[in-house]
């Protein structure tokens, strides 16, 4: 000390300037603080940039999702009568496999069978009485239908032995998505609820045609159909959980093609008043050879599009028969009115046919449509 001391008092010169000392480290103080503020919002800067990457990867991602799924609905609509057109039970019933099994490789969502003389029933709970006997073909067409669309091992729960499908095992199956086998891996599956008791709490106990049950995530009642998501099996787990989707589900989410429903309308009216849609049918179109031609068409953005096919004596039969229409031609109800084979070789083109050819030269069209509507 005594030794600073007598330094100091030899150079004066050298004594600390304590204002000037205290003024830099405060400009140094001023300097750390503004580089830690810097750093700080550069972090927040780079944090936030990161949140907009994920939430970009996120929306990408629900974006690719959507875009995986569909959502717009076919509808096919005919007549029962064309079945009344087979010489045997035998052919009845795979004139109603044939109908399936174009409508199942063309994704077809929705059947529905109106009568055309304007008489039908409007529930499958019916009985056949023999070829020659009018007023059940839209039952039996129906029960085929349903019957078919339904899963091998959904079958015998909800198809007694009936009259109508005595020659239904002939058929050739639609092998559709939801048609799962045994050990197929499926990320849904259709399953009817188990009469089981469960645990306070569980869900029910469902028939998905695995080895094992699946327990869902809610108590239903047994004995109804429902589609079930499958979770991920885990090592640990005793049984395979599952959760209850709407049937729509699979289509509207992944694109799967998830069957038909089967619809029975009264008259040809029935068909568009008692659409199951919320706004209807958005696109209509009639099939017929008094149309315009299919190729000089382009359909137009849509949500549900009907495709209606006449019977023996073509959709003008139906429309005379109709109490509720007060149109002499069948044009005036649809969007478009087209004529699906222009140039035919045959006098008649069968309605089995006829939904084979109108829907192989629609399907490009429909794609086009759905592609437009996503880009703009």
């Amino acid at each position: 000390m005594a030794e600073k001391r007598a330094r100091l008092q030899q150079d004066p010169e050298r004594k600390i300037d304590w204002r000037k000392h205290k003024a830099e480290r405060k400009e140094q103080r001023k300097q750390w603080r503004e580089a830690k503020l810097l750093k700080k919002l550069e972090k927040a800067q780079l944090q936030k940039q990161q949140e907009a990457q994920k939430l970009k990867v996120e929306q990408e991602k629900e974006e690719k999702r959507e875009s995986r799924g569909r959502p717009y609905t076919v509808s096919v609509a005919l007549p029962g009568s064309i079945m009344d057109n087979a010489q045997s039970p035998e052919l009845r019933t795979y004139l109603a496999g044939q109908i399936a099994r174009a409508c199942a490789i063309f994704c077809v969502d929705e059947i529905v069978i109106f009568d055309e003389a304007g008489e039908g029933s409007q529930s499958v709970e019916g009985e056949f009485e023999g070829v020659g006997k009018k007023g059940h073909a839209c039952v039996q067409l129906a029960r085929i239908l349903q019957y078919l669309e339904c899963p091998q091992y959904l079958r015998k729960s909800f198809f007694p032995k009936h009259p109508d499908l005595q020659f239904a095992g002939l058929l050739n199956p639609l092998d559709s998505p939801h048609h799962v086998r045994i050990d197929e891996e499926s990320k849904y599956r259709e399953g009817v609820v188990l009469d089981r008791p469960t645990k306070p709490g569980k869900g029910s106990f469902v028939n998905c045609g695995m080895r094992k049950e699946v327990q869902i995530d809610k108590q239903l009642q047994s004995g109804i159909r429902v589609t079930v998501q499958m979770q991920p099996e885990k090592p640990d787990q005793k049984v395979r959980k599952g959760i209850v989707v709407s049937p729509q589900h699979p289509r509207t989410e992944d694109g799967l093609y998830w069957g038909y429903r089967v619809r029975l309308a009264s008259c040809l009216s029935a068909v568009f008043t008692e659409c199951p849609f919320k706004d209807g049918y958005d696109l209509t179109i009639g099939t017929s050879e008094r149309g315009s031609s299919v190729e000089d068409v382009t359909l137009p953005d849509f949500r549900h599009a009907l495709v209606v096919f006449g019977g023996l004596r073509g959709l003008e039969a139906s429309v005379d028969s109709d109490q509720n229409l007060e149109v002499e031609e069948p044009s005036v109800l649809f969007n478009h009115y087209l004529n699906t084979c222009p140039g035919q070789g045959s006098r008649t083109i069968r309605t089995e046919e006829a939904i084979l050819i109108s829907l192989t030269a629609l399907k490009p069209r429909i794609e086009n449509a759905v592609q437009k509507a996503k880009e703009s």
